[in-house]
């Protein structure tokens, strides 16, 4: 299947970091990490250019971390620092599998990454790299999903695929609420309105300044992200 079947050419994945650990867990497990690097090969053999924001959750998450004396600013940059430890865990995994793969980070670490460069990124793609971006936006109090909107539109990615734990939008939490209605297609400016919580407020305003359509799914859904590309029904769409 050749990249003439494909709707998206160059998405970018945002990838949360719950899906490099078993759920309810922590850290990297193996095992998780192999199947996002194959669920990687799948797509990138379509012929598409290939980004990848990656979250930190799975360590630490900045906004949420609550002790005494440390302050807002340096949990962001502690939550930075565990999105670059998955991307190098990702890199490996996809490089072990044959695909070639480089990270990019918005710190300063350059024993371990690439510095962000948006025409080096660019560049990478062209070259039919998967480019994996860590730190999110090398700044405190912006989550990775603005980063993953700021980073999609300054490489002119076609959509952003969101893979998280549910598949698609909510009128409220289904793992809550049994009579959560699921949405197929919504603009942003209904999800604004309606206080949707798929992506926070920042990220969903990018997305609708830019006219950048958004696509939220099941990460743990074998195949989803692939027919995502190829233009099938699945989560829901976010439209200006």
């Amino acid at each position: 299947m050749g990249l003439e079947k494909c709707k998206f050419k160059r998405p970018l994945i945002k990838i949360s970091g719950e899906a490099f650990c078993k759920p309810g867990g922590f850290g990297v497990d193996g095992d998780e990490v192999l199947a996002l690097a194959k669920s990687i090969k799948k797509v990138h053999e379509l012929g598409i250019q290939l980004a990848v924001v990656v979250g930190g959750g799975n360590f630490v998450r900045g906004a949420q971390l609550n002790i005494p004396h440390i302050q807002r600013a340096t949990a962001d940059y502690m939550g930075m620092l565990a999105t670059v430890m998955n991307a190098m865990a990702l890199q490996d995994t996809c490089e072990s599998i044959g695909l070639d793969t480089r990270v990019l980070s918005s710190l300063d670490v350059p024993n371990v990454a690439e510095k962000w460069i948006r025409r080096r990124a660019m560049r990478h793609l062209e070259k039919r790299r998967v480019v994996v971006i860590a730190a999110g936006t090398g700044n405190p109090h912006f989550t990775t999903d603005t980063a993953a909107a700021q980073r999609a539109i300054e490489l002119s990615c076609d959509v952003i695929m969101k893979a998280t734990k549910v598949d698609g939008v909510y009128d409220k939490d289904p793992m809550k609420h049994k009579d959560a209605k699921k949405f197929d297609q919504i603009t942003y400016l209904e999800a604004l309105q309606k206080g949707l919580r798929f992506m926070d407020a920042t990220a969903v305003a990018l997305c609708m300044e830019h006219r950048m359509p958004l696509m939220v799914m099941d990460m743990k859904r074998e195949g989803e992200i692939e027919r995502a590309i190829l233009g099938k029904k699945v989560g829901t769409l976010i439209e200006a």
